[in-house]
């Protein structure tokens, strides 16, 4: 049965109508400038087909989403595995689901294997599942590209071998393709040369003129008329079409895309100097916070630097004469003491437990001062550098505040990046870092720094030069730049140096 898709006006105001069975073996391009209107004359296909015809839509930019609404389209994410999209595509044609493939969010040659492994697998569906199938294809010049540029070889061979099977061999199981390209120069000639119907918009190059003409049959003369088409009005051809050139104008759609048109809006009324004030301002001022303040009432400094002062538990006799300053300044001269050694800082904890228990029995200190608990937070701080005060600074407390639900040995690290960037001073080293949470690893200070960052407390980024910087979300705080990686040489480098050294030496005395 012969099914007519309104598709507007043509040239002399009788109706545009787009012979949908014939499509079916046909195939469809569509071209035409950014702005010619090619997603709305496909927006307009598939909404007056969608109940004729199952459909496939490629969307690298998430425009065909809003199907979904009213014609019960389902949209596909394309954050998936090549397994679960060939599992998919083969239920889809099984079902004869309608589906989006939504390509928003993923890069240029991620998008070329994605819709790949879709169109791979709508393709090798079972024969007994072949039923006819619209498979839309918006700015195809993505996934076959006429030429090799700046993506890799597999994505490429991979995209334009699963369009070519699209379009060349898709008729017998099928798929009919319809594929639109803001310039037919950027388009793989195999696959643009499979189309029988030809819809032709807004044009300015000479050479993409040309062959628009060639293809419709029209002079050179006549190919000037594609500089004068206006938003929405195309030239028909093909047997699915018209027979001979027609200009159409593509009429109304239910449905819109979620970009839309460009339009006017006036600019915001700032002095210059309060416009600079917004843009320069630092991170987190007109930003929601990425991290979730805590529920639990702000604790004081001194209470997250040395939990060692807020007793766990109460010690059932307390006969120290001693007050709790002269207590913990003798904790304080002990920490000194133990991490006096360079590689005490690199003791697995228990052991300096033990060791500390040991300095507070001759010291004659029992209780608070000796949990485990307190030593680990205490020892965090101590392998940062940091005392047990750090000022009454509002601000300073507010951003210490926010990294309590860290591990007790992540704290003092969490600490020492703050107070490198409420100073301004270097971002500490991935070694630094690791010295701190008590590691001879580089890379546990990088995965420290990947760990905060999840957690919003802290932004890290590299500059121009590589180096990395800090910033904390929520404050003006920023590090200066460090260099992120440092290579190290490796044992066979270093022997390849004094190789090098000695044979410019045995030069240099002959």
């Amino acid at each position: 049965m012969t099914f007519a898709v309104d598709l507007g006006f043509a040239e002399k105001g009788g109706p545009a109508h787009l012979d949908l069975e014939e499509l079916l073996s046909t195939r469809l391009l569509v071209q035409g400038n950014s702005g010619s209107g090619k997603s709305h004359l496909l927006r307009r296909l598939l909404e007056r087909s969608a109940g004729q015809v199952q459909q496939a839509i490629i969307d690298p930019e998430g425009d065909f989403v809003t199907l979904a609404d009213k014609y019960g389209h389902v949209v596909v994410d394309g954050n998936r595995t090549p397994n679960e999209l060939a599992r998919i595509a083969q239920r889809i044609r099984k079902h004869r689901a309608s589906v989006v493939l939504d390509l928003e969010g993923h890069d240029a040659e991620a998008q070329m294997m994605i819709a790949a492994h879709f169109l791979n697998g709508l393709f090798d569906a079972d024969r007994a599942h072949w039923y006819p199938m619209l498979v839309a294809v918006d700015e195809a010049h993505l996934f076959a590209p006429a030429m090799a540029g700046e993506h890799s070889d597999e994505a490429r061979r991979a995209s334009l071998g699963a369009m070519s099977n699209l379009m060349c061999r898709g008729r017998k199981r099928g798929l009919a393709g319809i594929i639109a390209t803001q310039r037919l120069a950027k388009l793989a000639k195999n696959v643009a040369a499979e189309a029988s119907n030809f819809l032709m918009g807004r044009t300015f190059l000479d050479i993409d003129m040309a062959r628009a003409a060639d293809l419709l049959g029209i002079d050179r003369r006549g190919a000037e008329q594609f500089r004068d088409l206006k938003t929405g009005e195309f030239v028909a051809l093909g047997p699915a079409l018209s027979r001979r050139p027609m200009p159409i104008r593509i009429g109304p759609v239910e449905t819109a895309g979620r970009s839309g048109r460009p339009t006017l809006m006036p600019l915001p009324e700032l002095a210059p100097q309060d416009m600079a004030d917004l843009i320069m301002a630092p991170p987190g001022v007109d930003e929601e916070p990425a991290y979730r303040p805590p529920e639990r009432p702000s604790a004081s400094t001194g209470d997250i630097l040395s939990r060692v002062a807020a007793p766990t538990a109460e010690p059932e006799v307390d006969d120290d004469p001693r007050g709790p300053e002269e207590r913990a300044a003798i904790v304080d001269a002990i920490f000194a003491d133990m991490l006096a050694d360079p590689d005490a800082a690199f003791r697995p904890v228990p052991v300096l437990y033990q060791d500390f228990l040991v300095h507070c029995r001759l010291k004659r200190l029992r209780g608070v001062e000796t949990d485990m608990a307190a030593f680990r937070r205490r020892l965090a701080m101590a392998r940062a550098g940091l005392s047990g005060a750090a000022g009454d600074d509002p601000e300073w407390e507010n951003a210490l505040a926010r990294g309590i639900d860290l591990p007790e040995d992540m704290q003092g690290v969490y600490a020492m990046i703050l107070r490198a960037a409420r100073d301004g001073a270097d971002c500490p080293s991935d070694a630094a870092l690791a010295q701190a949470y008590g590691s001879h690893s580089p890379s546990r200070g990088r995965f420290i720094l990947s760990f905060m960052a999840e957690r919003g407390l802290i932004r890290s980024e590299a500059d121009f030069r590589g180096n990395r910087v800090v910033t904390i979300p929520g404050t003006p705080w920023r590090t200066a730049p460090q260099t992120a990686l440092k290579k190290v040489a490796s044992p066979a480098d270093e022997a390849r140096a004094r190789r090098l050294a000695r044979q410019q030496a045995m030069l240099g005395g002959a």
